[in-house]
């Protein structure tokens, strides 16, 4: 990095600092964006880290004449926070919007080897300075923190909100209506991920299932963008690609289908009765978990979580009393659970991971007939 560059970086920086406190330490009007000013939605790609699968969306405020070049960046939360676990579980985490120098932003995903994307909105200067006050205003405020929700708030929909609040409209909205369910919209998301795709399959609930009526992915508003309309004009002008970076997709020995159905056949054909119990008492447990987390987590996501129907709770007892060698009780949970096998099928039958499931559907199934056998 040249002389030069270093030291635009560090005008950025002071800048934003000014911008931060600006209300702090002067009772003037707001700084007044010039007519050179933009306002543009910046989408980043995908990574391979958990946190980065779905990309990013930020609004950038640029203003050559008064030296403004600042990223608004609704998404960023404290690890320090007391309790931290347990309230990002619960859903009462606290996240916040932070402003970057638009330098140090395109630095961080260059680095993480992620494309950036720009939309320049093609709106008026007044409305311009109402989203710049607004955003200003929101850094000094309480408002600033917000409680995230996977779908119905996060980066995405809050830069919808901000957006269409200043144009005093819901101009942004999902232009392509299809039936697809929020599960098949996210789903393609994990390609690569396998533990993570299962994972999410298994924990959300009907709140997914639902038709995805709403923006909350950031290639989907960029995509909205491109069809929103606003004074009998596009809203945004043609996304132009200010990072251009090749995605890399992921390559792991273990994250994969073939660990997984290994895993499943080493169970299946090693008919060692402890085995079959150990699985059978895993299966319980992630069920007591899951049914847990839809009582106690504020998520929506994570409510009415069907899949308690294979990871059946009651399967604890089943294995409880197989080891009591209480035959009768053991042959009725037996019954039970294949009613709720078979419920579990009609529901996830026509979803996205019913592929996925359907291993693990059939291996568990397999063993409790093997220990209604055995305890016959």
């Amino acid at each position: 990095m040249n002389w030069t560059t270093s030291a635009a970086t560090a005008l950025h920086k002071i800048i934003v600092i000014i911008l931060l406190f600006w209300g702090s330490w002067t009772s003037a009007q707001p700084l007044p964006l010039s007519p050179k000013a933009n306002i543009s939605i910046l989408t980043c790609a995908t990574g391979n880290e958990s946190y980065s699968l779905f990309g990013h969306t930020a609004i950038r405020i640029s203003d050559p004449e008064q030296f403004i070049d600042v990223v608004y960046n609704y998404g960023a939360f404290d690890f320090s926070t007391p309790n931290f676990v347990a309230k990002f579980a619960k859903g009462d985490l606290k996240y916040f919007v932070v402003a970057d120098s638009y330098s140090d932003f395109i630095n961080r995903y260059q680095y993480e080897g992620r494309s950036v994307y720009e939309q320049k909105l093609q709106i008026s200067t007044p409305v311009k300075q109402r989203i710049f006050e607004n955003l200003n205003t929101t850094l000094q405020s309480e408002q600033r923190f917000y409680t995230y929700k996977f779908i119905d708030r996060n980066c995405t929909t809050m830069v919808v909100d901000v957006v269409n609040e200043a144009l005093g409209k819901n101009i942004i909205t999902k232009t392509n209506q299809s039936e697809a369910t929020y599960r098949s919209v996210l789903y393609p998301y994990f390609d690569h991920h396998f533990y993570e795709q299962l994972g999410t399959s298994i924990i959300f609930g009907t709140k997914v299932d639902q038709k995805a009526s709403t923006v909350f992915l950031p290639f989907e508003l960029l995509e909205s963008l491109k069809k929103s309309r606003y004074q009998n004009q596009s809203l945004a002008a043609p996304a132009v690609k200010i990072v251009d970076i090749a995605p890399t997709a992921a390559v792991s020995w273990w994250n994969n289908w073939y660990t997984y159905i290994g895993f499943l056949l080493v169970v299946a054909l090693w008919k060692k009765r402890g085995i079959m119990l150990s699985f059978l008492t895993l299966m319980g447990i992630l069920g007591v978990f899951f049914l847990f987390m839809s009582l106690y987590s504020l998520h929506p996501e994570l409510a009415n979580n069907y899949n308690v129907l294979l990871f059946n709770p009651t399967l604890l007892l089943l294995v409880f009393f197989s080891l009591r060698k209480n035959k009768k009780a053991t042959q009725y949970l037996g019954y039970f659970n294949w009613v709720c096998f078979a419920l579990y099928t009609l529901v996830i039958i026509n979803k996205a991971p019913f592929l996925i499931i359907t291993p693990l559907l059939a291996i568990t199934s397999l063993l409790v007939y093997r220990i209604q056998v055995r305890t016959h």
